[in-house]
């Protein structure tokens, strides 16, 4: 879940929707509940239209900002952070997806805005 609220919080802070990512979980003994999710998921997506429609960006734009956040997600600094957020979520025992994205923007907010102030001045 911790994946989750950082993936969430990077799409947010380069503009693109958040909602265009999901995570969730289900066994091989689920299978109308994987039908059902991917069948939403899917619905919600076609809402939303091509990635950047719904942002107001152009093709070009989007890409970019897309690039930006997969740098920001491939680099070592933010990913020991979520090592370390995740220690600290497991220490609290509080695994409610609010707590979990509290601590994500806690212990990586700085570090994901300053990770993108960087890919901007690069």
């Amino acid at each position: 879940m911790g994946v989750n609220a950082l993936i969430k919080k990077v799409l947010s802070e380069v503009g693109i929707k958040p909602e265009r990512f999901g995570l969730q979980w289900a066994s091989a003994a689920e299978a109308p509940r994987f039908v059902k999710l991917i069948t939403e998921f899917t619905k919600e997506i076609q809402a939303l239209g091509p990635v950047g429609q719904a942002e107001g960006l152009s093709p070009e734009e989007a890409k970019a900002r897309i690039a930006k956040a997969l740098a920001l997600v491939s680099d070592r600094k933010l990913r020991m952070g979520l090592g370390n957020a995740t220690k600290a979520i497991r220490k609290d025992a509080l695994f409610t997806q609010e707590q979990i994205t509290a601590v994500i923007e806690e212990k990586l907010g700085k570090t994901i805005t300053a990770g993108l102030s960087e890919s901007n001045a690069a």
